[in-house]
């Protein structure tokens, strides 16, 4: 940051702060870095470049989302120690086989396939030393780095938010928790045909390995080759898994990652994976989600601004300041995603649209609000949902799964 901004103001270039942190090699380098710290500093990558999604520029948005594939692999012998620290010197003789190199490893642990005596495959993930030790200090650090270089009024308050982002954290980092929250997710998919929940294995289950079922399964996002009428129906069913879990369990796996879902072809079941940020949905929330989609569905305009503000997604001001852009806005997500008709995810041609008004709007700091946790824990997951839908390019009528969702549990007449 330094060599470039004496750089610039060697050539007379005004220099902001924010232009220097926000450089391709910079963002390059803290990628890089990233990926080797893990944790809650890769955790918190992962889900900027998941998050905000069509709003980052381009080459940003490629650049973070190397952080969803490219965590490192423990050494050998650092897996072994941490093997033997939870399961004993002689833990190989629990096993036929064990495979050392990972099949998948992300922020907080990596999971290997194992083949035990008795014939039964299994997958093994084994959380990173240390990781659930440096939440706390990694989450601050990232804060403090979003405070440095300015890309936060100092008039915000984000001390609510990285609060919660600590407690889910520390949550994910417990495995026994998400062995529960799995083999709650098995229960209540019980006799649901399209979905997989893979089977705790409680034995060789500890604080840091978290030991179930081998699912086979491809990623999901290569279903971009299969026929659409394929797509379409996967696509159609975590819809409603996530309107059911929303409105029906008020509990959800707050998650989105692409990596979390897998296809299996033979007769076409979507596998879960990762129930570590799973929680219950407050009540609060379900119900200004409930308010929000009624007036959607309804295409009621005032409805939405209305229920968007009791909800906290904005705040009053904003629509004091901004209400034509506000206004605006509401207009494009209803005429297209309030239709009674199939949509198509794949189609983001309203996108720069709504990135234009809400940039325009971004750029008034004084009115920058943040929502509650637990409703943005929630959106989290809708959004993301919705950018599955659009990499497999599903066509979906989305305004009847969401009304027949809301019939179900009661919500509308």
């Amino acid at each position: 940051m330094l060599a470039e901004g004496a750089r610039r103001v060697a050539s007379g270039e005004r220099v902001r702060m924010n232009d220097l942190v926000l450089t391709p090699s910079n963002i390059g380098r803290l990628t890089e870095r990233l990926s080797h710290l893990r944790g809650a500093a890769m955790k918190m990558g992962q889900m900027l470049s998941m998050d905000a999604g069509d709003a980052l520029p381009p080459e940003l948005s490629d650049i973070l989302a190397k952080l969803r594939d490219n965590a490192d692999f423990m050494p050998p012998r650092q897996l072994d120690r941490v093997l033997a620290e939870e399961w004993g010197n002689d833990w190989r003789k629990n096993f036929r086989r064990f495979e050392p190199r990972p099949i998948a490893a992300a922020s907080i642990g990596q999971v290997h396939r194992a083949l035990t005596r008795d014939g039964r495959t299994l997958a093994i993930k084994v959380q990173y030393p240390g990781v659930a030790q440096s939440i706390d200090s990694d989450v601050d650090n990232v804060a403090t780095l979003l405070r440095v270089t300015g890309l936060l009024p100092k008039e915000l308050d984000i001390a609510p938010l990285l609060a919660a982002a600590k407690e889910q954290l520390h949550e994910e980092a417990d495995y026994r928790r998400e062995g529960r929250m799995m083999q709650r997710y098995g229960e209540l998919l019980a006799g649901h045909d399209a979905f997989v929940v893979p089977t705790l294995d409680e034995e060789p289950t500890r604080d840091r390995i978290l030991a179930m079922s081998y699912e086979e399964g491809r990623p999901v996002e290569q279903l971009g080759d299969q026929p659409q009428e394929v797509r379409d129906s996967v696509f159609a069913e975590v819809i409603e898994l996530v309107a059911r879990e929303l409105f029906e369990w008020g509990l959800m796996q707050t998650d989105p990652n692409v990596a979390n879902y897998r296809y299996r072809e033979a007769g076409r079941k979507i596998v879960l994976l990762d129930f570590g940020a799973t929680r219950e949905v407050d009540r609060q929330v379900q119900h200004s989600y409930r308010n929000l989609l009624r007036a959607g569905l309804d295409r009621d305009h005032a409805g939405v601004r209305q229920a968007a503000i009791d909800a906290q997604f904005m705040s009053p001001a904003v629509v004091e300041k901004h209400g034509e852009a506000i206004d605006r806005m509401i207009d494009i997500i209803l005429g297209e995603m309030a239709k009674d008709a199939p949509f198509d995810f794949g189609d983001r041609g309203f996108v720069p649209a709504l990135r234009n008004e809400g940039f325009a709007i971004a750029q008034d700091k004084a009115i920058w609000h943040i929502p509650p946790a637990e409703t943005l824990f929630v959106q989290r997951k809708v959004s993301g949902t919705a950018l599955l839908g659009a990499r497999i390019g599903a066509v979906v009528n989305i305004h009847a799964i969401v009304r027949d969702v809301l019939e179900r549990t009661g919500d509308l007449s």
